[in-house]
Formats: structure tokens, C-alpha cells, sequence
């Protein structure tokens, strides 16, 4: 828990109120080292989270704990020691997760501490975790694929018959006229 001063200065005050804006947008947080990494990798690691509907920013560690305080947000606080960036995410975490230990692959600089996903705290093997899951995009279309596949046979069959019918033609069609009973004559 971050430490109040009795009297806080305007700007300061201003900063974390702004902090606090920032962050009251978004529901999920990541939170990385990012100690070691170049303006070149970090560039390449913001496009990669811009794409995900997500952004990675750098905020003064004790203005952070003060607004997820103000926030009703205290949990988050272990994770806001040394160099931290804030990887801001509004929809899929796992996606945002995933571009994230995807860079840490290739650049072991960039250590993720742990995340803030849905009102839950995850260490960094839990949100490891998250990130093999498939988004909730990948899933619709996976379900709509299961759901499509038999409507699709279906249809393929009943094409099939009718090609065969037209092929035919109508002598195909004969035998089951013959086999109904005609309508008596008057």
C-alpha cells in the first residue's frame, strides 16, 4: 500500500488523477519488467498489443498504487515495484497475454510479473496459462465450424440427389409415379 503524505502537491495530485483516468477504462492489467529492452523493442511490442486492442504503458509506480487504491484495487500493488509497464487491455486478455509471451520468447528482457484479468489476481504462470487459450473469437468460429459441418453434409446430399435426378431425367422419376395409385375415372 502506497504511503499518503499529509499534504500532497497539485501537481502530483493532478498526475494521479490522471493515472487514474487512464486506468478506470480498462478491466484487465498486465504487468511487466521491461528492464534491458530497447525504444526499438518496446515500439515493436506496443504495435503487437495495438493490434490486440491493447496498450503498454509506463506510469510512476506510487501514482499507480495510489489510483488502483482509489480504484478499489489494492491487490495489484505487489506488482508495482521497480521498472513496471502496464500493458492495458479492454477485451481479450489472453490475446494481449499471448502477443506479450510471445516477445518475451524472443526477448528475454521483458519478464511478465503477473495480471489483474476479470476481478482476478494471476501470477505469471497462471496468466502463462491464459495465453495458450484460444481467444473468444477463435472459439466462435471453432463452434460455428461444429455447428455448420452437418448443415453443410446435408446440403451437399440433397444437391447430390437433385444432380442425379437432372441426369436422369425424368425416367428416374417414372417408377414412382407408376407405383401411385391412379385417380378413378368418372
Amino acid at each position: 500500500m502506497a504511503i499518503m503524505a499529509k499534504k500532497i502537491q497539485p501537481a502530483k495530485s493532478a498526475a494521479i488523477e490522471e493515472t487514474k483516468k487512464v486506468l478506470g477504462e480498462y478491466t484487465n492489467f498486465v504487468f511487466v519488467d521491461y528492464r534491458g529492452l530497447t525504444v526499438e523493442q518496446i515500439t515493436k511490442l506496443r504495435d503487437g498489443l495495438r493490434e490486440k486492442n491493447s496498450q503498454l504503458k509506463v506510469f510512476k509506480n506510487n501514482f499507480a498504487r495510489l489510483a488502483f487504491d482509489e480504484l478499489k484495487n489494492d491487490e495489484v500493488a505487489q506488482y508495482l515495484s521497480g521498472p513496471t509497464a502496464i500493458a492495458l487491455i479492454k477485451e481479450e486478455a489472453n490475446e494481449s497475454a499471448k502477443v506479450l509471451f510471445d516477445f518475451a520468447k524472443d526477448t528475454p528482457a521483458l519478464v511478465v510479473k503477473g495480471a489483474w484479468v476479470d476481478g482476478e489476481l494471476y501470477d505469471a504462470a497462471k496468466i502463462e496459462a491464459l495465453a495458450k487459450l484460444p481467444g473468444k473469437k477463435q472459439l466462435i468460429a471453432m463452434l460455428m465450424s461444429a455447428i455448420n459441418g452437418p448443415a453443410r453434409k446435408l446440403a451437399g446430399t440433397l444437391q447430390a440427389y437433385v444432380e442425379k435426378l437432372e441426369k436422369e431425367g425424368p425416367a428416374a422419376a417414372a417408377p414412382a409415379a407408376e407405383a401411385a395409385p391412379a385417380p378413378a375415372a368418372e
